[in-house]
This record gives C-alpha cells, structure tokens and sequence, in this order.
C-alpha cells in the first residue's frame, strides 16, 4: 500500500475514492516520568520521555490509519496528516488521516 501527504502517485490516477480513513491513539506517561519531566522542565532541555511517547503515538495511528484503508480495499492513501490534541492535563491525542483510494495505471 502507498501511503503519501501528496496528492498524487506518481505513474498512477485514482480511480476511486474509498473515503477518509482515520487512526488515533491517547497516550499519558505514568506519574514517575510526569515528575522528572516536571523536573527537567525547571533547567531546560529535551522532555525525552515525552518525544518518545509521541513518536509511539505517531507510529500507532499511522499504522491504525493504514489498517483501516486496507480494510476498505485501499491501494493507497493520500493526503496524509497528522493532528495532536491535549485530552486532559495529562494525555494528548495524537490522529493520522488521509484519503483511501484505489488506483489505476495512467495511460
């Protein structure tokens, strides 16, 4: 499957639009890393704990988004974004989306 935040596949046209296909994820970090990014925030630096988490989350709804497409009989999706969310003071919503398509060889 090809997944892309272009608008085009090269070499290919869509022949079908299959609709908007989603994938999320809310992710919180347990209280003992809260606190050290809590503590770490007082000098500055890279909150570490929460670039990883994120990067999970990313990888989670990516792969979620994906799922959904093939479960639609998807080719491809296109038009790829991300959006992140605060759910609470402590979690964050992270969501993958795009258009599912088929495609078909261009002439």
């Amino acid at each position: 499957m090809i997944l892309t935040t272009t608008a085009d596949v090269p070499g290919h046209a869509v022949g079908e639009i299959l609709g908007v296909v989603f994938g999320n994820t809310v992710r919180t970090k347990h209280l003992g890393k809260d606190v050290m990014a809590g503590l770490k925030s007082l000098v500055g630096g890279e909150l570490e704990e929460y670039t990883d988490m994120l990067s999970d989350a990313r990888t989670e709804a990516y792969n979620r988004m994906a799922n959904a497409a093939r479960d639609l009989g998807a080719d491809a999706v296109v038009n790829i974004r991300f959006t992140t969310s605060q759910t609470m003071a402590t979690a964050a919503e992270l969501l993958a989306y795009g258009t599912a398509v088929k495609l078909v060889q261009k002439q």
